[in-house]
């Protein structure tokens, strides 16, 4: 193939926070400085760009010497406030160096878990790709604590690249790749398959130094996505021009091969684990009619023997089967009470119509 053009024309590339902190855990401006000039020139060279990035409260520490007695989430609500604002100056300064603009959203869990937020902020990223302006995009960790907090800005990153249906999803990590600890010298392992469920063997426990999410998260979302027709490559964002290696196709980190695309709505319902707003039981006849594959099935409430939670037409809701088995997600064509009332009974419409369903695998 030709080195000229780039291999992905849509890219998210996420940086973690122990890419761009130093061991002091402020942030590294060498790094920031290849990072912006390799995402500027991608960019220049026809390639859309979102960056998500970690490092507000990084960046805080390097500003704020706090007194008094903070509770933890405190301390880390008010690093992350106020180091948001250098953290998107550290890039945004950089980006106008190579005559780019970037621009700031913070989003929290709750922002996905609504299709209406979810399309406006799709619609708004939309936007800033076709003005060539850079979305910088952080979790707004002032806000988010506990159950909104995503497992880490992979999983953000995650939900953004399905999303946004990028080609690729790259994982900055201070790591090269994912290593096989099977083998003697343990080498990077440079492809995984998307058929393939065992790489957790090749995974060593432990965390990054500042980071919330390991190695186990990050393959977990990157075979996910893999799955759903995106590429995903983890690498070492510490290594000199590799945004560029990777856009070129060079074998570089560890790549996770994708598998066809699948429409967008039904990615969008298969990266809402832990977004949904209800559930619906349903008995073996439904498990057994929308699990044998042989036609795509809508489920019927004739099915459904329980409805859990409230929600609404267009909300994303689980099935379990009654021993508390997920057997998928889905869109509701209908109300909480709707489905309730109509349960069990033939003639009904659907609850969930096939198109909006997708089955754990």
């Amino acid at each position: 193939m030709s080195h000229q053009h780039p291999v992905y024309k849509r890219i998210v590339v996420k940086v973690g926070t122990n890419v761009i902190t130093g061991r002091d855990g402020k942030l590294d401006p060498a790094i920031l400085d290849s990072l912006t000039s390799q995402i500027a020139s991608l960019m220049q060279g026809g390639v859309e760009v979102i960056l998500v990035t970690s490092g507000a409260v990084g960046a805080g520490r390097g500003i704020v010497s706090l007194s008094g007695n903070l509770t933890p989430v405190e301390t880390r609500q008010v690093l992350a406030a106020t180091g948001q604002i250098r953290l998107i100056n550290a890039y945004n300064d950089r980006f106008e160096k190579h005559g780019m603009t970037g621009a700031q959203l913070l989003v929290t869990k709750g922002d996905f878990r609504d299709r209406q937020h979810y399309l406006n902020m799709r619609t708004c990223f939309e936007a800033l790709l076709q003005q060539k302006i850079v979305p910088i995009v952080n979790e707004n960790d002032a806000v988010a604590v506990t159950e909104l907090m995503f497992t880490d800005n992979d999983e953000l990153s995650g939900l953004i690249a399905s999303m946004l249906r990028v080609d690729a999803h790259i994982i900055l990590s201070n790591v090269d790749g994912l290593f096989d600890t099977q083998t003697e010298g343990n080498p990077v392992i440079e492809e995984i398959d998307p058929d393939s469920k065992n790489f957790s063997q090749y995974i060593r426990p432990g965390k990054s130094e500042f980071g919330r999410g390991g190695m186990l998260t990050k393959c977990t979302i990157a075979h996910k996505l893999s799955r759903l027709g995106i590429t995903v490559h983890i690498a070492n964002g510490t290594t000199p021009g590799i945004l560029q290696k990777i856009a070129k196709g060079e074998k570089t980190g560890t790549k996770f091969i994708a598998q066809k695309p699948k429409q967008s709505r039904k990615r969008w319902i298969a990266l809402s684990e832990g977004l949904e707003k209800g559930a619906v039981i349903i008995n073996q006849g439904a498990i057994d009619a929308l699990t044998s594959g042989e036609r795509a099935t809508s489920l019927l409430p004739i099915g459904i023997t329980d409805v859990e939670g409230s929600f609404l037409r267009g909300d994303v809701i689980r099935i379990c089967s009654g021993d508390g088995k997920v057997i998928g997600y889905g869109m509701a064509s209908c109300t909480a009470e709707k489905a309730r009332s109509a349960m069990g009974q033939k003639g009904h419409k659907p609850v969930i119509h096939y198109d909006h369903l997708y089955l754990v695998p």
